[in-house]
């Protein structure tokens, strides 16, 4: 089936965009003797994580536990998952998963390793834990040397566990910065004694200078295998690099310059950029996606030479396009404007 002719709103993914963005991320990998452990967040598709692996990365990254369960149950068996992880029924399942396959774990408290550690106990089969360290991203990690040399001896304190290095979510554009934050924390963790086998970065913005991160064993990108308008507005790539898109119906023109269509939100994700509005749309560049309700997205073409009418079909490049995986069932996978496949998105919803 053309993929115009498609129900909307819908979701395309064109497979020789990701075919080209999967090749040209892992020879950049090779260029750099970095190994890549993609984030699967992105697609949330097991055939995608499995090329990924067939390419050469050493694993893959998820940020759930039901997104390793989803992979894990699909033949992936190097997972790590880069996320603090609480709570009894959650560590069970992380056991039975453990195993079941190679996992690893981060940390960046005592709390959480405190849980680890007493779920696992028998010293036979230890889970690694990677300390999560603070590189400026503002998000999760500790805040200095000091605090990862105290919780990596916390974590060789439990016999079930095995301290397994450091990790970081990098924030953009500081990457000589962030190499010199990770140097401090391995010098005073090497300083007593502990060694650091594993030092992984992460992030799709700064994918093509990850190698100044000289420290980093591993890198994990996730938007790459897609690419959006932000990684776009980033310098990342360009629009043409972008495998994802959004199709929807224009529903009514209300008014000269205002289209109206059937995506709104819940379809395209209310993300924003450094470009206007919440999206690109294909074949009418000069328009702007300028406000999204729940189920209407409101399009200004007041600057565009020409309007569609309704009933036409538009593809729109969605500003984040992670959010948008996790708003739809399942995606059509196309080639040369072909539907070839129908899958669901596997990994969707797995929010625990």
């Amino acid at each position: 089936m053309k993929a115009s002719k498609a129900d909307t709103p819908c979701v395309l993914v064109d497979l020789d965009i990701v075919e080209n963005n999967l090749q040209a991320a892992q020879e950049l990998s090779e260029s750099m003797s970095l190994p890549l452990r993609p984030h699967i967040k992105t697609h949330k598709l097991p055939r995608f994580a499995q090329r990924q692996i067939e390419l050469g990365a050493r694993g893959i990254t998820c940020q759930k536990l039901g997104e390793a369960e989803v992979m894990a149950a699909a033949g992936i068996d190097d997972i790590f998952i880069s996320y603090n992880l609480i709570g009894a029924s959650k560590l069970k399942r992380l056991k039975a998963l453990h195993e079941a396959i190679t996992i690893s774990v981060t940390a960046d408290n005592t709390f959480v390793v405190d849980g680890y550690g007493a779920m696992f106990n028998d010293g036979k089969h230890k889970l690694p834990v990677v300390i999560e360290v603070d590189t400026g991203g503002g998000r999760c990690g500790v805040q200095s040397a000091k605090k990862a040399v105290a919780l990596a001896k916390r974590i060789k304190a439990f016999k079930g566990l095995t301290f397994a290095g450091i990790m970081t979510y990098p924030p953009r554009g500081i990457m000589s910065e962030v190499n010199a934050s990770l140097s401090r924390v391995k010098e005073a963790l090497l300083d007593e004694g502990l060694k650091v086998k594993r030092v992984s970065n992460g992030g799709t913005p700064d994918l093509k200078s990850a190698g100044e991160v000289t420290l980093a064993t591993e890198h994990r990108p996730g938007t790459y295998i897609y690419n959006d308008r932000m990684q776009v507005s980033f310098g990342h790539c360009e629009l043409s690099d972008c495998a994802l898109t959004v199709q929807a119906t224009v529903i009514s023109c209300p008014t000269e310059g205002r289209v109206v269509i059937d995506a709104g939100s819940k379809a395209l994700a209310a993300d924003t950029c450094d470009a206007p509005g919440y999206g690109h749309v294909l074949d009418y560049p000069d328009a702007v996606v300028q406000a999204l309700y729940e189920e209407h997205g409101v399009l200004d073409f007041s600057d565009s030479e020409t309007c569609p009418e309704v009933g036409d079909k538009l593809r729109i490049i969605p500003n984040h396009v992670c959010v948008v995986s996790n708003l739809f069932d399942s995606v059509h996978l196309m080639r040369n404007g072909i539907i070839e496949d129908t899958v669901d998105v596997a990994a969707r919803g797995r929010v625990r």
